[in-house]
Protein backbone atom coordinates (compact mmCIF):
# COMPACT_ATOMS: atom_id res chain seq x y z
CA UNK A 1 0.00 0.00 0.00
CA UNK A 2 2.83 2.19 0.90
CA UNK A 3 4.47 1.83 -2.95
CA UNK A 4 1.29 2.97 -4.76
CA UNK A 5 1.41 6.28 -1.68
CA UNK A 6 4.97 6.77 -1.97
CA UNK A 7 4.74 6.84 -6.16
CA UNK A 8 1.93 10.22 -6.25
CA UNK A 9 4.19 12.16 -3.14
CA UNK A 10 7.43 11.35 -5.58
CA UNK A 11 5.37 12.70 -8.96
CA UNK A 12 4.38 15.72 -6.74
CA UNK A 13 7.83 16.67 -5.28
CA UNK A 14 8.97 16.30 -8.73
CA UNK A 15 6.63 18.51 -9.81
CA UNK A 16 7.71 21.18 -7.06
CA UNK A 17 11.64 20.81 -7.91
CA UNK A 18 10.75 21.08 -11.89
CA UNK A 19 8.97 23.99 -11.34
CA UNK A 20 11.82 25.72 -8.87
CA UNK A 21 14.07 24.65 -11.71
CA UNK A 22 11.75 26.31 -14.26
CA UNK A 23 11.57 29.67 -12.52
CA UNK A 24 15.41 29.67 -11.61
CA UNK A 25 16.06 29.27 -15.58
CA UNK A 26 13.15 31.94 -16.08
CA UNK A 27 13.48 34.85 -13.81
CA UNK A 28 16.15 35.19 -10.67
CA UNK A 29 18.84 37.29 -12.34
CA UNK A 30 18.42 40.21 -9.82
CA UNK A 31 16.71 40.80 -6.59
CA UNK A 32 13.76 42.55 -8.11
CA UNK A 33 12.81 38.89 -9.97
CA UNK A 34 13.69 37.12 -6.78
CA UNK A 35 12.27 39.13 -4.40
CA UNK A 36 9.17 39.76 -6.01
CA UNK A 37 9.06 38.16 -9.72
CA UNK A 38 9.62 41.09 -11.89
CA UNK A 39 5.80 42.04 -10.52
CA UNK A 40 4.59 39.87 -13.45
CA UNK A 41 2.11 37.45 -11.77
CA UNK A 42 -1.09 36.99 -13.63
CA UNK A 43 -4.37 37.14 -11.68
CA UNK A 44 -5.07 33.28 -11.17
CA UNK A 45 -1.36 33.02 -10.22
CA UNK A 46 -1.27 35.89 -7.77
CA UNK A 47 -4.75 34.73 -6.46
CA UNK A 48 -3.84 31.22 -5.97
CA UNK A 49 -0.55 32.32 -5.05
CA UNK A 50 -2.01 34.30 -2.14
CA UNK A 51 -5.00 31.79 -0.88
CA UNK A 52 -2.34 28.88 -0.84
CA UNK A 53 0.17 30.68 1.09
CA UNK A 54 -2.53 32.34 3.44
CA UNK A 55 -4.08 28.67 4.12
CA UNK A 56 -1.46 26.81 5.32
CA UNK A 57 -1.21 23.31 7.02
CA UNK A 58 -4.36 24.94 9.23
CA UNK A 59 -6.91 24.09 6.43
CA UNK A 60 -6.31 20.64 6.08
CA UNK A 61 -5.29 20.15 10.01
CA UNK A 62 -6.14 23.04 12.06
CA UNK A 63 -9.62 23.91 11.36
CA UNK A 64 -11.00 20.34 10.39
CA UNK A 65 -9.62 19.24 13.20
CA UNK A 66 -11.36 22.05 16.01
CA UNK A 67 -14.60 21.59 14.06
CA UNK A 68 -14.03 17.36 14.77
CA UNK A 69 -14.04 18.37 18.26
CA UNK A 70 -16.33 20.96 19.02
CA UNK A 71 -18.57 21.23 16.29
CA UNK A 72 -20.04 23.49 13.98
CA UNK A 73 -19.65 26.61 16.29
CA UNK A 74 -15.79 26.68 15.08
CA UNK A 75 -16.88 27.79 11.59
CA UNK A 76 -17.03 31.51 12.89
CA UNK A 77 -13.06 31.42 12.44
CA UNK A 78 -13.59 30.95 8.92
CA UNK A 79 -16.33 32.78 8.10
CA UNK A 80 -14.17 35.79 9.81
CA UNK A 81 -11.34 34.73 7.65
CA UNK A 82 -13.32 34.99 4.52
CA UNK A 83 -14.58 38.53 5.43
CA UNK A 84 -11.30 39.68 6.69
CA UNK A 85 -9.71 38.36 3.07
CA UNK A 86 -12.70 40.39 1.13
CA UNK A 87 -12.21 43.37 2.63
CA UNK A 88 -8.15 42.85 1.82
CA UNK A 89 -9.12 42.51 -1.95
CA UNK A 90 -10.84 45.17 -2.13
CA UNK A 91 -9.40 48.03 0.67
CA UNK A 92 -5.34 47.07 0.54
CA UNK A 93 -4.94 45.22 -2.67
CA UNK A 94 -4.89 48.03 -5.44
CA UNK A 95 -3.61 50.45 -3.23
CA UNK A 96 0.00 48.70 -2.22
CA UNK A 97 0.14 47.70 -5.66
CA UNK A 98 0.28 51.35 -6.77
CA UNK A 99 2.13 52.55 -4.00
CA UNK A 100 4.55 50.48 -3.48
CA UNK A 101 5.83 50.73 -7.09
CA UNK A 102 5.12 54.98 -6.82
CA UNK A 103 7.69 54.95 -3.77
CA UNK A 104 10.91 53.75 -5.48
CA UNK A 105 9.61 50.54 -6.77
CA UNK A 106 9.30 48.84 -3.00
CA UNK A 107 10.37 45.23 -2.98
CA UNK A 108 9.44 44.63 0.93
CA UNK A 109 7.46 46.10 3.13
CA UNK A 110 9.90 47.49 5.61
CA UNK A 111 11.59 48.86 2.39
CA UNK A 112 8.02 50.57 1.52
CA UNK A 113 7.35 52.15 5.08
CA UNK A 114 10.58 53.42 5.11
CA UNK A 115 10.52 55.71 1.49
CA UNK A 116 6.56 56.66 2.53
CA UNK A 117 8.30 58.01 6.38
CA UNK A 118 11.71 58.86 5.10
CA UNK A 119 12.56 60.40 8.10
CA UNK A 120 12.21 57.55 10.12
CA UNK A 121 13.29 55.38 7.61
CA UNK A 122 16.44 53.41 9.62
CA UNK A 123 14.08 52.42 12.26
CA UNK A 124 10.64 51.40 10.70
CA UNK A 125 13.29 49.05 8.44
CA UNK A 126 14.77 47.78 11.64
CA UNK A 127 11.73 47.47 13.50
CA UNK A 128 9.18 45.98 10.91
CA UNK A 129 12.19 43.78 10.00
CA UNK A 130 12.52 42.18 13.28
CA UNK A 131 9.19 41.39 13.90
CA UNK A 132 9.07 39.66 10.01
CA UNK A 133 11.29 37.61 11.17
CA UNK A 134 10.64 36.55 14.72
CA UNK A 135 7.08 36.08 13.97
CA UNK A 136 7.52 34.22 10.90
CA UNK A 137 10.07 31.63 12.36
CA UNK A 138 7.26 30.82 14.55
CA UNK A 139 4.49 30.62 11.75
CA UNK A 140 6.87 28.39 9.74
CA UNK A 141 7.37 26.28 12.59
CA UNK A 142 3.54 25.38 12.55
CA UNK A 143 3.78 24.62 8.89
CA UNK A 144 6.24 22.24 9.69
CA UNK A 145 4.76 20.68 12.62
CA UNK A 146 2.22 19.76 10.07
CA UNK A 147 4.68 17.82 8.08
CA UNK A 148 5.84 16.00 10.86
CA UNK A 149 2.42 15.62 11.74
CA UNK A 150 1.71 13.38 8.25
CA UNK A 151 4.63 12.16 8.05
CA UNK A 152 4.49 10.33 11.89
CA UNK A 153 0.49 9.57 11.35
CA UNK A 154 0.79 8.16 7.88
CA UNK A 155 3.76 6.12 7.26
CA UNK A 156 4.46 5.50 11.43
CA UNK A 157 8.12 7.24 10.79
CA UNK A 158 9.72 9.42 12.89
CA UNK A 159 8.07 12.82 13.56
CA UNK A 160 11.12 14.81 13.67
CA UNK A 161 12.32 13.33 9.71
CA UNK A 162 9.44 14.06 8.35
CA UNK A 163 9.92 17.94 9.66
CA UNK A 164 13.55 17.55 8.09
CA UNK A 165 12.35 16.46 4.90
CA UNK A 166 8.94 19.02 4.41
CA UNK A 167 11.79 21.48 5.02
CA UNK A 168 14.17 20.30 2.61
CA UNK A 169 11.91 19.77 -0.42
CA UNK A 170 10.57 23.61 0.52
CA UNK A 171 14.10 24.59 0.88
CA UNK A 172 15.04 23.20 -2.28
CA UNK A 173 12.67 24.84 -5.11
CA UNK A 174 12.27 28.29 -2.99
CA UNK A 175 16.27 28.34 -2.87
CA UNK A 176 16.83 27.90 -6.39
CA UNK A 177 13.65 29.73 -8.19
CA UNK A 178 12.55 32.57 -5.48
CA UNK A 179 9.54 34.25 -5.87
CA UNK A 180 8.28 33.02 -9.30
CA UNK A 181 8.93 29.43 -7.97
CA UNK A 182 7.13 29.96 -4.84
CA UNK A 183 4.28 31.85 -6.66
CA UNK A 184 3.88 28.53 -9.31
CA UNK A 185 4.12 26.19 -6.95
CA UNK A 186 1.64 28.30 -4.68
CA UNK A 187 -0.77 28.27 -7.93
CA UNK A 188 -0.15 24.40 -8.45
CA UNK A 189 -0.31 23.47 -4.95
CA UNK A 190 -3.92 25.62 -4.60
CA UNK A 191 -5.57 23.61 -7.35
CA UNK A 192 -4.55 20.49 -5.17
CA UNK A 193 -5.72 21.47 -2.05
CA UNK A 194 -8.94 22.72 -3.53
CA UNK A 195 -9.80 19.43 -5.45
CA UNK A 196 -8.77 17.45 -2.21
CA UNK A 197 -11.41 19.35 -0.14
CA UNK A 198 -14.05 18.69 -2.74
CA UNK A 199 -13.42 15.23 -3.16
CA UNK A 200 -12.90 14.35 0.94
CA UNK A 201 -15.99 15.33 2.07
CA UNK A 202 -17.74 14.00 -1.10
CA UNK A 203 -16.53 10.65 -0.42
CA UNK A 204 -17.01 10.64 3.40
CA UNK A 205 -20.33 11.86 3.06
CA UNK A 206 -21.80 9.63 0.15
CA UNK A 207 -18.91 6.56 -0.26
CA UNK A 208 -19.58 3.19 1.53
CA UNK A 209 -20.74 4.23 5.14
CA UNK A 210 -21.52 8.02 4.36
CA UNK A 211 -24.86 7.45 4.54
CA UNK A 212 -25.45 10.98 3.70
CA UNK A 213 -26.18 13.69 4.96
CA UNK A 214 -29.89 13.02 7.22
CA UNK A 215 -27.48 9.77 8.71
CA UNK A 216 -25.02 12.37 9.31
CA UNK A 217 -27.35 14.54 11.19
CA UNK A 218 -28.49 11.52 13.57
CA UNK A 219 -24.79 10.34 14.45
CA UNK A 220 -24.03 14.00 15.13
CA UNK A 221 -27.22 14.16 17.56
CA UNK A 222 -26.61 11.20 19.44
CA UNK A 223 -22.50 12.73 20.38
CA UNK A 224 -24.18 15.99 20.98
CA UNK A 225 -27.75 17.67 20.15
CA UNK A 226 -25.68 20.93 19.25
CA UNK A 227 -23.36 19.73 17.24
CA UNK A 228 -24.20 21.30 14.40
CA UNK A 229 -25.40 24.68 15.85
CA UNK A 230 -23.56 27.77 15.12
CA UNK A 231 -23.97 28.82 18.69
CA UNK A 232 -23.34 26.14 21.14
CA UNK A 233 -21.55 27.74 24.18
CA UNK A 234 -20.63 30.67 21.94
CA UNK A 235 -20.30 33.79 24.02
CA UNK A 236 -19.70 37.41 22.78
CA UNK A 237 -15.78 37.08 24.10
CA UNK A 238 -15.70 33.87 22.13
CA UNK A 239 -17.61 35.21 18.90
CA UNK A 240 -15.38 38.13 18.50
CA UNK A 241 -12.16 35.81 19.67
CA UNK A 242 -13.60 33.79 15.77
CA UNK A 243 -14.36 36.27 13.68
CA UNK A 244 -11.89 38.56 14.32
CA UNK A 245 -9.09 36.25 12.69
CA UNK A 246 -10.53 38.11 9.98
CA UNK A 247 -8.64 41.25 11.14
CA UNK A 248 -5.47 39.28 10.76
CA UNK A 249 -5.45 39.71 6.64
CA UNK A 250 -4.53 43.29 6.99
CA UNK A 251 -0.92 42.52 8.12
CA UNK A 252 0.01 39.59 7.00
CA UNK A 253 3.62 40.10 4.82
CA UNK A 254 3.23 36.62 2.66
CA UNK A 255 -0.42 37.52 1.42
CA UNK A 256 -0.14 41.08 1.12
CA UNK A 257 3.39 40.76 -1.16
CA UNK A 258 1.23 38.86 -3.86
CA UNK A 259 -1.11 42.56 -4.60
CA UNK A 260 2.81 43.72 -4.92
CA UNK A 261 3.56 41.60 -7.45
CA UNK A 262 0.46 41.55 -9.59
CA UNK A 263 1.21 42.91 -13.42
CA UNK A 264 -1.08 45.69 -12.96
CA UNK A 265 -3.71 47.55 -10.65
CA UNK A 266 -6.57 46.75 -12.98
CA UNK A 267 -5.62 43.01 -12.68
CA UNK A 268 -6.46 42.91 -9.17
CA UNK A 269 -10.48 42.81 -9.43
CA UNK A 270 -9.65 39.89 -11.34
CA UNK A 271 -7.08 38.07 -9.14
CA UNK A 272 -9.82 39.25 -6.24
CA UNK A 273 -12.50 36.86 -7.16
CA UNK A 274 -10.81 34.19 -8.39
CA UNK A 275 -8.97 34.17 -4.91
CA UNK A 276 -12.25 34.71 -3.19
CA UNK A 277 -13.80 32.04 -5.49
CA UNK A 278 -11.25 29.22 -4.16
CA UNK A 279 -11.19 30.53 -1.13
CA UNK A 280 -15.23 30.26 -0.55
CA UNK A 281 -14.81 26.53 -1.90
CA UNK A 282 -11.39 25.33 0.43
CA UNK A 283 -13.23 26.59 3.47
CA UNK A 284 -16.88 25.09 3.06
CA UNK A 285 -14.76 22.02 2.31
CA UNK A 286 -12.70 21.97 5.30
CA UNK A 287 -15.89 22.22 7.49
CA UNK A 288 -17.37 19.73 5.20
CA UNK A 289 -14.06 17.23 6.52
CA UNK A 290 -14.40 18.19 9.82
CA UNK A 291 -18.28 17.74 10.66
CA UNK A 292 -18.53 14.65 8.11
CA UNK A 293 -15.67 13.00 8.84
CA UNK A 294 -16.67 13.40 12.89
CA UNK A 295 -20.06 11.72 11.63
CA UNK A 296 -17.96 9.04 9.87
CA UNK A 297 -15.35 8.14 12.69
CA UNK A 298 -18.37 8.06 14.76
CA UNK A 299 -20.79 5.76 12.49
CA UNK A 300 -18.28 3.09 11.70
CA UNK A 301 -16.18 3.16 15.33
CA UNK A 302 -12.86 4.81 13.30
CA UNK A 303 -10.30 6.11 16.08
CA UNK A 304 -8.81 9.57 16.48
CA UNK A 305 -6.68 10.34 18.55
CA UNK A 306 -5.61 13.65 17.26
CA UNK A 307 -8.33 15.31 16.00
CA UNK A 308 -5.79 17.52 14.15
CA UNK A 309 -5.25 14.66 12.19
CA UNK A 310 -8.59 13.53 10.97
CA UNK A 311 -7.66 14.09 7.23
CA UNK A 312 -4.81 11.93 7.32
CA UNK A 313 -6.82 9.07 8.52
CA UNK A 314 -9.74 9.03 6.49
CA UNK A 315 -7.42 9.65 3.10
CA UNK A 316 -5.80 6.68 4.67
CA UNK A 317 -8.89 4.28 5.29
CA UNK A 318 -11.06 5.24 2.25
CA UNK A 319 -8.89 5.76 -0.92
CA UNK A 320 -6.37 3.80 -3.33
CA UNK A 321 -3.00 4.52 -2.68
CA UNK A 322 -2.34 6.78 -5.27
CA UNK A 323 -5.68 8.81 -4.58
CA UNK A 324 -4.70 8.56 -0.85
CA UNK A 325 -0.93 9.79 -2.13
CA UNK A 326 -2.43 12.51 -4.45
CA UNK A 327 -4.74 13.52 -0.88
CA UNK A 328 -1.10 13.77 1.31
CA UNK A 329 0.39 15.64 -1.67
CA UNK A 330 -2.51 18.08 -0.98
CA UNK A 331 -1.51 18.46 2.55
CA UNK A 332 1.81 18.89 2.37
CA UNK A 333 0.67 21.80 -0.26
CA UNK A 334 -0.62 23.51 2.20
CA UNK A 335 2.04 23.53 4.18
CA UNK A 336 4.39 23.87 1.68
CA UNK A 337 3.01 26.60 -0.11
CA UNK A 338 2.73 29.32 3.21
CA UNK A 339 6.40 27.63 4.09
CA UNK A 340 7.81 28.70 1.19
CA UNK A 341 6.51 32.00 1.26
CA UNK A 342 7.44 32.61 4.94
CA UNK A 343 10.74 31.72 3.91
CA UNK A 344 11.56 33.86 1.35
CA UNK A 345 9.47 37.25 2.52
CA UNK A 346 11.71 36.44 5.60
CA UNK A 347 15.06 36.05 3.49
CA UNK A 348 14.00 39.15 1.53
CA UNK A 349 13.24 41.14 5.07
CA UNK A 350 17.33 39.99 6.07
CA UNK A 351 18.73 40.79 2.60
CA UNK A 352 17.31 44.04 2.05
CA UNK A 353 16.59 45.54 5.58
CA UNK A 354 19.66 44.57 7.10
CA UNK A 355 22.37 43.20 5.16
CA UNK A 356 22.05 46.07 2.16
CA UNK A 357 21.31 48.49 4.16
CA UNK A 358 24.00 48.05 7.30
CA UNK A 359 26.78 45.75 5.47
CA UNK A 360 27.16 46.18 2.26
CA UNK A 361 24.91 49.34 0.61
CA UNK A 362 27.23 48.56 -2.73
CA UNK A 363 26.18 44.99 -2.89
CA UNK A 364 25.82 44.48 -6.93
CA UNK A 365 22.56 42.02 -7.76
CA UNK A 366 24.34 38.78 -7.77
CA UNK A 367 25.58 39.27 -4.28
CA UNK A 368 21.54 40.22 -3.01
CA UNK A 369 20.51 36.89 -4.93
CA UNK A 370 22.90 34.79 -3.48
CA UNK A 371 22.15 36.23 0.95
CA UNK A 372 18.60 35.98 0.06
CA UNK A 373 19.32 32.05 -0.63
CA UNK A 374 21.70 31.96 2.35
CA UNK A 375 18.81 33.53 4.97
CA UNK A 376 15.75 31.50 3.10
CA UNK A 377 18.05 28.02 4.52
CA UNK A 378 19.15 30.09 7.82
CA UNK A 379 14.86 30.97 8.43
CA UNK A 380 14.16 27.51 7.87
CA UNK A 381 16.58 26.16 10.25
CA UNK A 382 15.85 27.85 12.98
CA UNK A 383 12.17 27.33 12.30
CA UNK A 384 12.95 23.93 12.40
CA UNK A 385 14.22 23.52 15.65
CA UNK A 386 11.49 25.37 17.12
CA UNK A 387 8.93 22.41 15.19
CA UNK A 388 11.12 19.68 17.48
CA UNK A 389 7.90 19.03 19.56
CA UNK A 390 5.75 16.23 18.26
CA UNK A 391 3.44 17.61 20.43
CA UNK A 392 2.92 21.05 19.27
CA UNK A 393 -0.31 22.48 18.02
CA UNK A 394 -0.69 23.62 14.78
CA UNK A 395 -3.78 26.03 15.48
CA UNK A 396 -2.08 27.31 18.44
CA UNK A 397 1.48 28.02 16.46
CA UNK A 398 -0.56 29.98 13.89
CA UNK A 399 -3.11 31.90 16.07
CA UNK A 400 -0.08 33.36 18.23
CA UNK A 401 2.11 34.77 14.37
CA UNK A 402 -1.31 35.70 12.87
CA UNK A 403 -2.57 37.80 15.76
CA UNK A 404 1.40 39.35 15.86
CA UNK A 405 1.39 40.36 12.29
CA UNK A 406 -2.18 41.62 12.16
CA UNK A 407 -2.16 43.76 15.15
CA UNK A 408 1.62 45.09 14.40
CA UNK A 409 1.18 45.50 10.51
CA UNK A 410 -2.91 45.59 9.88
CA UNK A 411 -3.59 48.86 11.54
CA UNK A 412 -0.54 50.46 10.20
CA UNK A 413 -0.74 49.13 6.14
CA UNK A 414 -4.77 50.42 6.16
CA UNK A 415 -3.73 54.37 8.19
CA UNK A 416 -0.87 54.23 5.41
CA UNK A 417 -2.53 53.63 2.46
CA UNK A 418 -5.32 55.75 3.19
CA UNK A 419 -4.51 58.28 5.88
CA UNK A 420 -2.47 61.15 4.64
CA UNK A 421 -1.98 62.42 7.97
CA UNK A 422 -0.11 59.45 9.30
CA UNK A 423 3.56 60.37 10.16
CA UNK A 424 6.51 57.74 10.27
CA UNK A 425 6.77 58.30 14.54
CA UNK A 426 3.08 56.91 14.02
CA UNK A 427 4.28 53.89 12.55
CA UNK A 428 6.65 52.96 14.70
CA UNK A 429 4.69 53.39 17.44
CA UNK A 430 1.62 50.96 15.89
CA UNK A 431 4.23 48.60 14.79
CA UNK A 432 5.99 48.55 18.77
CA UNK A 433 3.00 48.81 20.51
CA UNK A 434 0.67 46.38 18.08
CA UNK A 435 3.37 43.17 18.55
CA UNK A 436 4.20 44.23 22.08
CA UNK A 437 0.76 44.20 23.25
CA UNK A 438 -0.01 40.18 21.49
CA UNK A 439 3.36 39.06 23.29
CA UNK A 440 2.46 40.51 26.57
CA UNK A 441 -1.40 39.36 26.10
CA UNK A 442 -0.03 35.98 25.19
CA UNK A 443 2.30 35.81 28.28
CA UNK A 444 0.08 36.69 30.77
CA UNK A 445 -1.97 34.03 29.52
CA UNK A 446 -5.17 36.16 28.88
CA UNK A 447 -5.85 34.65 25.10
CA UNK A 448 -6.57 31.52 27.72
CA UNK A 449 -8.86 33.28 30.87
CA UNK A 450 -10.14 36.81 30.72
CA UNK A 451 -11.83 38.25 33.62
CA UNK A 452 -12.85 34.52 34.84
CA UNK A 453 -14.18 33.88 31.50
CA UNK A 454 -13.26 33.11 28.22
CA UNK A 455 -10.01 33.99 26.72
CA UNK A 456 -10.19 37.06 24.43
CA UNK A 457 -7.99 36.28 21.46
CA UNK A 458 -4.84 38.41 21.17
CA UNK A 459 -5.05 39.94 17.97
CA UNK A 460 -8.46 41.93 19.48
CA UNK A 461 -6.10 44.28 22.49
CA UNK A 462 -3.58 44.13 19.91
CA UNK A 463 -5.23 45.89 16.63
CA UNK A 464 -7.21 48.42 18.57
CA UNK A 465 -3.80 49.66 20.61
CA UNK A 466 -1.78 49.82 17.56
CA UNK A 467 -4.60 51.56 16.04
CA UNK A 468 -5.16 53.43 18.40
CA UNK A 469 -1.08 54.37 19.01
CA UNK A 470 -0.69 55.58 15.31
CA UNK A 471 -3.87 57.40 15.21
CA UNK A 472 -2.35 59.54 18.87
CA UNK A 473 1.19 59.51 18.06
CA UNK A 474 0.76 60.94 14.19
CA UNK A 475 -1.39 63.90 15.68
CA UNK A 476 1.04 64.77 17.92
CA UNK A 477 3.93 64.81 15.51
CA UNK A 478 2.25 65.60 12.25
CA UNK A 479 3.69 69.32 12.40
CA UNK A 480 7.33 67.90 11.91
CA UNK A 481 6.64 66.74 7.90
CA UNK A 482 7.85 63.38 8.86
CA UNK A 483 5.66 61.78 5.95
CA UNK A 484 5.94 61.93 1.84
CA UNK A 485 2.51 62.29 1.20
CA UNK A 486 0.14 60.21 -0.89
CA UNK A 487 0.74 61.98 -4.14
CA UNK A 488 4.38 61.68 -3.88
CA UNK A 489 6.09 60.44 -6.93
CA UNK A 490 9.19 58.63 -7.42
Amino acid sequence: MATGIWISLILYFALMLGIGIYAWRKSTSNSEEYVLGGRNLPPAVAALSAGASDMSGWLLLGLPGALYAAGLVEAWIGIGLFVGALANWIFVAPRLREQTERYDNSLTIPGFLSKRFPSKAMLLRVVSAVIIVVFFVVYTASGLVGGGKLFASAFGGSYLTGVWLTLGVVLAYTVVGGFLAVSLTDFVQGVIMMLALIIMPTVVLFGEGGGGFSQARETLASVDPDFLSLTKGLTVVGFFSAVTWGLGYFGQPHIIVRFMACRSVEEIPAARNIGMSWMAISLLGAIGLGIFGRAYAERNGVVVDDPETIFIVLADLLFHPLITGFLYAALLAAIMSTVSSQLLVSSSSLTEDFYHLFLNREASETSLVLVGRIAVVAVGVMAALIARDPDSNVLGLVSHAWAGFGAAFGPLMILCLTWSRMTGSGAVAGLVVGAGTVMLWTALGLNSSFMGGPGVYEIIPGFIASMLAIVIVSLMTETQNEFRPLSAKG
